[in-house]
């Protein structure tokens, strides 16, 4: 691909590393360090005049030091006078703490679905996917589960969470029926792990055969996964927007979805100016 040049930040070199050998190019070079006073140093190695520049970084690991990063990778790709900057971000920081998704952005985005590579792992991964039921742990969710559930032609359920105070799960309550089924609990991400392990719980004791857990972040913090060992999950899928393999040796319920293909189709695209909508309905090949 001509005139394009793609950059990883520190979050995730694995992804980056993908990314670019799906698209048949060399990652950028590019030297991250700091100074003594732990301030952040970004040295391009590269010309990056009049190129279509991608940076790869994830919101994950030293999270405000890795967002600062990519602000400085960013500006010295447009000081460079790069043509375009684009931030490719598989895991987008500070999102939970703000619901209106958009607004403080003035310049065009995209937001990236993993719903696609779900679908597809359900139906290679779950022999009994066309008896399963789909379950939001909580009501958040549901449009998120109805969704999938529509998608794969089966029943959805929700677990309603009554809450005292924030972060403490109190009672839940399951409505819809998971019988002699296999239940597929839905997230957009799980950090303690607390709550999708108490709705895995629920699920067994109203009577579901098996739960899995499918999450698009894992961020797996503090006790989750002490917490996954001990629930009754087949298993815990995530994609790898978030780096894995240190969790994975410490809890072998883990499993990861990989979703770099996707990104690299969304900058593929992108960089030729077609419509990226065709990845919210399709994995790439």
């Amino acid at each position: 691909m001509p005139n394009i040049k793609i950059f990883s930040g520190s979050s995730h070199p694995d992804l980056s590393q993908k990314i670019a050998d799906r698209l048949g190019l060399e990652l950028g070079k590019v030297v991250t360090k700091k100074f003594s006073n732990q301030e952040t140093c970004v040295e391009i190695g590269e010309s990056v005049r009049g190129e279509d520049v991608y940076i790869v970084q994830s919101g994950c690991g030293e999270i405000n030091d890795n967002l600062m990063e990519l602000l400085i990778m960013i500006n010295a790709c447009k000081i460079a006078s790069a043509s375009r900057v684009t931030a490719v971000i598989p895991c987008f920081p500070y999102a939970r703490q703000d619901k209106k998704d958009k607004g403080f952005f003035d310049i065009p985005v995209d937001n990236l679905y993993a719903e696609p590579a779900v679908l597809k792992w359900i139906k290679e991964n779950i022999p009994e996917w066309k008896n399963c039921i789909i379950v939001s742990p909580d009501a958040g969710g549901a449009k998120r589960v109805t969704s999938i559930a529509d998608r794969l032609n089966v029943d959805f359920a929700l677990i309603h969470k009554e809450r005292k105070k924030a972060n403490e799960v109190d009672r839940m309550v399951l409505v819809g029926d998971v019988t002699d089924r296999v239940a597929i609990l839905v997230d957009d991400m799980a950090d303690t792990c607390g709550t999708i392990c108490h709705a895995a719980d629920k699920l067994i004791s109203a009577g579901a055969t098996k739960v899995y857990a499918i999450l698009t972040h894992g961020i797996f913090s503090g006790p989750a996964i002490s917490r996954i060992n001990n629930a009754c999950f087949e298993a815990v899928v995530v994609t790898n927007t978030i780096p894995q393999e240190e969790k994975m040796k410490h809890c072998p319920k883990i499993q990861v979805i990989d979703i770099s293909m996707i990104l690299a189709e969304a900058i593929r695209r992108t960089h030729n100016g077609e419509s990226v909508s065709y990845l919210f309905s399709h994995v790439p090949l």
